[in-house]
């Protein structure tokens, strides 16, 4: 496991990148999850991310479970899971730019506020995507898509955490897919709401008697 000395910036960043963008997905979890793990040492953490004690405090974990547990049940609810994104739509840019700011050295000012600046438009953007996404699931009468979608980002934000903090070296690649995944969802919610919502072409509108 690397130490704080040896943990090269591309790597802090990546990591700082990586939680805040699984912010936009799932705030309380990834809370709990890195509190979780600098408490107990289940999963071994880089020496760096001792800034990060705080999130250890049985009062951060206490609270970020209830959220986690309420958002666990909200999210798998058609159009309560688009309530519930709606709610965070300000907690999760804001929960991630402050989790990218307590990663990134307190010794390196100049990029805290990058990762501070990015973090949060990470987490924003990555918020949209999936707050979108569940939008265009809800539109179907049944439930078992949106249930599959929550299920699979609770399991990929665990995986996902664990990975970067496991392997920091891998945290800039997990950035640059989440980030990919991110702007594909969006290009395709454009897309979508525009076939939905745009003007119709006059060979259509003929068509109807």
């Amino acid at each position: 496991m690397e130490t704080a000395a040896s943990l090269p910036i591309v790597e802090v960043l990546g990591i700082a990148a990586s939680a805040s963008l699984l912010s936009g997905w799932r705030l309380y979890l990834v809370v709990l999850a890195t509190g979780l793990a600098m408490r107990s040492g289940m999963v071994p953490l880089p020496d760096h991310l001792q800034s990060l004690q705080a999130l250890a405090s049985p009062w951060v974990i206490g609270i970020a479970a209830i959220g986690t547990l309420a958002e666990f049940f909200a999210d798998k609810v058609p159009w309560l899971d688009s309530a519930w994104d709606a709610v965070h739509t300000l907690v999760r840019p804001v929960g991630g730019a402050l989790l990218a700011l307590a990663i990134v050295d307190p010794g390196e000012p100049a990029w805290q506020i990058v990762a501070f600046l990015l973090g949060g438009g990470g987490a924003l953007l990555a918020h949209g995507g999936k707050a979108g996404a569940r939008a265009a699931i809800n539109t179907s009468p049944e439930p078992v898509s949106n249930i599959a979608a929550s299920t699979a980002e609770d399991v990929a934000t665990v995986g996902l955490l664990w990975l970067i903090y496991e392997y920091p070296w891998a945290a800039a690649g997990v950035a640059a897919l989440l980030l990919a995944l991110t702007v594909a969802l969006l290009l395709a919610i454009r897309r979508l709401m525009r076939r939905m919502f745009g003007p119709r072409s006059p060979r259509a509108e003929d068509a109807q008697p």
